[in-house]
């Protein structure tokens, strides 16, 4: 996914998972779990912003019917040639969703792309659009607390850490509070956090499972 409204292309080289797959993957595929294991099958999931695909992969190996967006054209045909199990589509979360992907998705994840977005609302939104009444939003982002920023700057990292060098990269910074008013500012109820990757306090992300209002 791009961090502004113009089109900005990532370039996947590879169908490789990202570093932060390996510390995600087991508790997404926990909060996805929280349902009868026998009709996985029947369950429709939604990546926004999926990148090459290899998430979407991992978790349609799991047994889920797995659909990926993004906007990206290398990422997309990247993930179409390596990953024929799962439904990929090329589009943008500033765009109105295909009418293919219009309240079709009992689950919609979003895993790590938050924060490289200038108007975070949208992606919310977009979520919202895509899922089926009473579906469920999960949604993950680099974890910023009181006291992991206290750390960081007693340690001198901060400017390792929110480095400014990157093109694009990171431009939000969410506590479980920003991140809990965002998502029920839209519509979203029963907020239920997970951690991931670190010490308690020092994690590097947060996972949040809400419920879409009636």
């Amino acid at each position: 996914m791009t961090s502004t409204i113009n089109n900005y292309e990532y370039s996947y080289k590879n169908s490789q998972p990202g570093c932060h797959h390996r510390y995600l993957l087991s508790p997404l595929l926990l909060l996805l779990d929280r349902t009868n294991s026998s009709i996985k099958q029947n369950i429709t999931v939604l990546d926004i912003g999926c990148g090459n695909g290899s998430l979407t992969n991992e978790i349609a190996s799991q047994g889920y019917q797995m659909t990926g967006i993004e906007e990206s054209a290398s990422g997309v045909k990247t993930a179409r040639e390596y990953y024929s199990n799962c439904q990929f589509f090329q589009g943008s979360i500033y765009s109105e969703p295909p009418k293919e992907l219009q309240q079709a998705f009992d689950i919609v994840i979003s895993t790590e792309v938050i924060e490289h977005l200038y108007y975070p609302r949208e992606l919310v939104r977009y979520a919202r659009k895509c899922l089926k009444p009473n579906g469920r939003f999960i949604l993950t982002t680099p974890y910023h607390g009181y006291f992991k920023n206290l750390v960081l700057a007693i340690l001198g990292k901060m400017d390792s850490h929110h480095t400014v060098l990157w093109d694009g990269g990171h431009i939000k910074f969410f506590s479980v509070t920003t991140l809990s008013d965002l998502i029920e500012s839209e519509g979203f109820s029963n907020l239920e956090f997970h951690f991931a990757g670190r010490l308690p306090y020092l994690w590097k992300s947060m996972l949040c499972s809400c419920d879409l209002n009636h």
